[in-house]
């Protein structure tokens, strides 16, 4: 996880504002999303290196993702994995927080897909 949290490419410090701080995680997490040929693409950060491999994790699965299809994504793969048992119960909140945040970004840019 450490590693993982270690190659998450940085976020533009651009994007290290209030404005994409994600609320409820314990540590202090930034996220960005931005949408290209209908593809939703995730940068994220945080000041706690556990934190950053599970952001890693998540855009991981969910990057690259159209949004209707990151809405659908069923997340029993993080407790497949084994993730949410071995995290605190703040840290698990965080998880869910990150998840969250991900798919509102989803159903935001949803809306600025040409429906077919």
């Amino acid at each position: 996880m450490i590693d993982l949290g270690k190659s998450l490419p940085l976020i533009d410090s651009k994007f290290k504002t209030d404005d994409f701080i994600i609320k409820g995680c314990q540590s202090r997490v930034w996220m960005h999303a931005q949408l290209q040929e209908d593809r939703l693409y995730f940068t994220a950060d945080s000041d706690a290196i556990i934190t950053k491999g599970i952001i890693a994790i998540l855009i991981e699965v969910f990057s690259g993702q159209k949004p209707k299809d990151i809405l659908n994504t069923d997340t029993a793969f993080i407790d497949q994995m084994g993730i949410r048992e071995h995290l605190s119960p703040t840290r698990a909140n965080g998880l869910l927080s990150m998840i969250k945040q991900m798919k509102l970004y989803a159903i935001a840019f949803q809306t600025q897909i040409p429906q077919t």
